[in-house]
């Protein structure tokens, strides 16, 4: 099957006007002109390969659509599937909490719902569109997670640990107030309430103690087993420094621009949320993906909580830089020229370069709009099978 007359985006330049030859599920050749005859015309369409989405938690919510009503984890697991496929992403890490259960995150996040999970994404594997991966969010103040993150480690079922400190007063949470007010409405509680429901989570990580040694154990495990460790809302230099020493390589939705400067400094990679980037804005009050982007300091973006941001997020991004294709600084992820690095960074933070082809499904593409702000008309394909309607020519 021949796609043509398309913009390709590939792994170190741009094709402006070239065609690709899929045969058997895989990309076969790729060439510099159109060919005559192609199933698929582009019409100067953008083709690029899918994204890789490393930190997703829209599963929690697919099983669990609103508080204490649950379905059936193999029909969310299958419709968030789909969701994930027509949105471009084909490698996804679904970002699932271990967490002691609590007023605020309720079975959500609690350590027994996340294995239930997790072992329902690997029974379904074989049938799904897109590449699933285990990103495991660990908080650090519940360190009887470990021996479970062990386990997981030892059958290879997790790709992605990191970091987390949900501890109002720090990281994502530093501003107390916004965070009550935020957990009154969401709990239907005042805030009187509220505020004693965070004085007891502050303080109960006052009387966690150190730490840190579990910490080092937990990352030497991971070293040893090739799992990526990231930090999550990084907000001081000092957090930075120290999580670096553990190992980390990625730093995930930096709070303060200090805390993504530091971590480029150190050679760590950095991704936001792509909702941040597209809004340009956080909904926590902290650092804007738009500002750390045009600082150079933004390497990926991740669905975090909505898939459908990434793609108008890379697109509205490349405007950023005044021609709408992504200038020539081919640090940032965008259009046309810089569009290649976005999905070059993710591969390389999570080690996948050392595979070379990804793992299965290896044509991953997806067709653009012309332009950027249509979004109306696109394609996605893995395996060399169509996942959303295009028009055949022939």
């Amino acid at each position: 099957m021949w796609l043509s007359e398309f913009e390709i985006v590939l792994r170190d330049r741009v094709i402006p006007n070239g065609a690709v030859r899929i045969e058997d599920g895989r990309i076969a050749e790729i060439r510099d002109k159109p060919v005559e005859h192609a199933d698929i015309q582009g019409g100067g369409r953008l083709l690029l390969p899918g994204f890789i989405d490393m930190h997703g938690d829209m599963v929690e919510k697919e099983v669990e659509p609103r508080t204490g009503v649950h379905v059936p984890m193999r029909i969310g697991i299958a419709e968030l599937d789909k969701k994930l496929a027509s949105c471009g992403i084909t490698t996804a890490y679904a970002a699932l909490s271990f967490i002691g259960a609590s007023v605020t995150s309720g079975v959500l996040r609690s350590e027994g719902h996340t294995n239930a999970i997790i072992d329902t994404i690997a029974g379904m594997k074989d049938d799904l569109l897109v590449d699933h991966r285990i990103h495991a969010r660990f908080e650090v103040t519940f360190t009887p997670a470990i021996p479970r993150l062990q386990k997981l480690m030892d059958a290879g079922r997790l790709h992605l640990i990191s970091l987390m400190d949900h501890t109002p007063g720090q990281g994502q949470y530093r501003d107390v107030e916004l965070y009550i007010a935020r957990i009154a409405k969401e709990r239907g509680m005042s805030v009187a309430d509220a505020s004693e429901v965070v004085g007891k989570r502050m303080a109960g990580r006052n009387g966690q103690g150190d730490v840190l040694n579990a910490l080092q154990d937990l990352s030497a495990r991971a070293q040893a087993a090739g799992i990526v460790l990231a930090s999550h809302d990084d907000d001081t230099l000092e957090k930075v420094e120290l999580v670096h020493g553990l190992g980390a390589a990625l730093s995930e939705f930096p709070v303060t621009l200090e805390a993504a400067q530091e971590a480029r400094r150190l050679g760590m990679h950095t991704a936001m949320g792509a909702p941040n980037a597209l809004r340009g804005e956080s909904y926590s009050g902290n650092l804007s993906a738009r500002q750390a982007y045009e600082a150079g300091l933004l390497d990926m973006l991740a669905s975090d909580y909505h898939p459908a941001s990434i793609l108008p997020a890379v697109l509205g991004l490349s405007e950023l830089r005044g021609d709408g294709r992504g200038g020539t600084d081919q640090r940032q992820p965008g259009r046309g020229p810089g569009a290649h690095r976005s999905r070059r960074h993710r591969a390389g933070a999570f080690g996948r370069s050392r595979r070379g082809r990804p793992p299965s499904r290896a044509t991953r593409a997806r067709h653009l709009p012309r332009r950027s702000h249509d979004l109306r008309r696109w394609h996605a394909c893995t395996g060399g099978e169509s996942r959303t309607p295009w028009p055949r020519h022939g």
